[in-house]
C-alpha cells in the first residue's frame, strides 16, 4: 500500500499501444499508456472501459461522433460499443478496465497486446 506516481511510472517507457499495468483492484487493471496516431476499431463485448487523459489531447471516435477528451477528463466507453482512439500528438493515458480486456477487443491487429507488463 504505497502511493503510485503516475509521471514517474511514465517515465519509465516510450512506445505507442502498449499498455503497462501500475494497480489492480477488485479484478481491474490500472494501466498507464502513451498513444500516437489511430488506433483499431473495435469493440470489447463484456468489458467497460475508462479513459483518463493524464496529458495531451485524445479524440475518441465513435461511428457517428468524435468527443475530445483533455488532460483531467476521462471518458467511459461502455460494453459493445465501437470505437476508435484517436492522438494527433502523443497522449498519455491511465486506462481502468477489467483485468480481462485486450486492447483491440475482437479485432485483430499488430498493435494487439494479451500480456501486459507490471511497471
Amino acid at each position: 500500500m504505497k502511493p503510485v506516481n503516475l509521471k514517474e511510472k511514465l517515465k519509465l517507457f516510450s512506445d505507442h499501444w502498449n499498455p503497462r499495468i501500475v494497480g489492480a483492484l477488485n479484478g481491474q487493471h490500472v494501466k498507464l499508456a502513451k498513444l500516437e496516431g489511430e488506433f483499431v476499431w473495435h469493440s470489447h463485448t463484456e468489458e467497460d472501459e475508462l479513459f483518463l487523459v493524464v496529458s495531451g489531447e485524445l479524440k475518441m471516435e465513435f461511428r457517428d461522433r468524435t468527443e475530445t477528451v483533455q488532460p483531467g477528463e476521462f471518458i467511459i466507453v461502455p460494453a459493445g460499443v465501437e470505437h476508435r482512439p484517436v492522438a494527433e500528438r502523443e497522449v498519455e493515458v491511465l486506462l481502468f478496465e477489467p483485468a480481462s480486456t485486450i486492447n483491440t477487443g475482437g479485432s485483430e491487429d499488430p498493435r494487439k497486446r494479451e500480456d501486459l507488463d507490471w511497471i
